[in-house]
């Protein structure tokens, strides 16, 4: 069995043998013409100058590199004056190079998540700004103009107020649904976890969109006839807002004349999938990564035309979340899309 000296005491007997043996061979050849040779004198000798060699060196070069790595620790912050403390320095240099490698990739990747989180910060500023300065804008122009005179004309003025009462509807809409996200992100919103019929829901969902379906003729159907009830454990109002508006999304961005379909399938002996599934215009897969993000329109004029906080998506993904399920996209573009999510069956 090999045994494995660190490289600092590679280093010391080395050293020790080279001084050793100059000692040696030098008090030999003194003695050789001065004295006579003394063989136990001499191996005795080589052996006290080889230990007394060894521990100098040894500790000497501890405290010479402790010195000048701890130097390099504190300036790149690599570890805590505390654990140098706990442990000797040596001369391996291949654990320095590697502990310095190790700690610039860690803070390599921590710059690139910084830089990224830095990016999503000011898009998302710049997305929350957007949402808010519009319909304020609208507000203050309605009631501007109605405080310059057009009060005095009631057609107007009713006209006007209710226009102004659609953007502050939006507002609140927009504050009510950055609150509920925070609340699941931060886990302050409580789920309400009860037993109830899945297809009851989802046809409670159709009976609430079937008119704005209709203004654009697309159907609402189920994929084929639940006779029998499927039961399902989980926040039935927070369920009910997921398929709310993932079926939404399929209308406002379906096809005239199209069709959102949803079906219910056994995923296993836990688990049912739900499947929304519409044949509109579909998402370029560079968009489909950024989907539930705050405030992320594929379509961003068509989007806003349509209306909406664009927080539905963000909303669906952190409520399927929070009750530890999956949600998920598939996508070609021109062909349409399918969002799907993961419940837990009731027992």
């Amino acid at each position: 069995m090999s045994i494995n000296f660190k490289k600092s005491y590679k280093f010391a007997v080395k050293s020790a043998f080279y001084i050793a043996l100059f000692a040696a061979g030098l008090v030999a050849i003194l003695l050789h013409f001065f004295f006579e040779i003394n063989y136990a004198f001499l191996t005795a000798f080589t052996i006290a100058i080889f230990l007394f060699s060894f521990f100098v060196l040894q500790f000497r070069v501890e405290k010479f590199i402790y010195k000048r790595v701890k130097k390099i620790y504190d300036d790149v912050s690599l570890l805590d004056a505390t654990t140098l403390r706990n442990k000797p320095i040596t001369t391996d240099m291949a654990t320095l190079t590697h502990d310095v490698q190790k700690f610039a990739k860690e803070k390599k990747i921590e710059i690139e998540m910084l830089k990224v989180r830095e990016e999503y910060r000011r898009e998302f500023l710049g997305n929350v700004s957007h949402e808010l300065k519009t319909p304020l804008f609208t507000v203050q122009g309605y009631l501007s103009t109605l405080l310059d005179g057009a009060m005095n004309d009631k057609s107007i003025r009713k006209k006007y107020l209710e226009r102004a009462e659609k953007g502050v509807e939006r507002l609140i809409s927009i504050v009510k649904d950055l609150d509920m996200i925070s609340k699941l992100e931060t886990g302050d919103l409580n789920l309400n976890f009860t037993r109830f019929n899945i297809v009851d829901v989802i046809q409670n969902v159709f009976d609430l969109l079937e008119m704005k379906a209709d203004q654009k003729n697309i159907m609402l159907m189920f994929d084929m006839k639940y006779t029998k009830p499927i039961y399902v454990y989980a926040d039935q109002e927070k369920i009910e807002q997921v398929l709310t508006n993932l079926i939404m999304n399929s209308i406002k961005y379906g096809r005239e004349k199209g069709t959102t379909e949803v079906s219910i399938e056994n995923l296993t002996n836990q688990k049912v999938i739900v499947r929304i599934t519409d044949n509109g215009e579909g998402i370029k897969s560079q968009h489909v990564p950024r989907l539930f993000e705050r405030f992320f329109r594929v379509d961003k004029s068509g989007s806003r035309a349509e209306g909406g906080s664009g927080l539905g998506l963000s909303i669906v993904k952190h409520i399927i979340e929070a009750h530890n399920e999956k949600i998920y996209v598939e996508s070609k573009y021109g062909f349409g899309s399918e969002f799907s999510f993961t419940l837990e069956k009731a027992k």
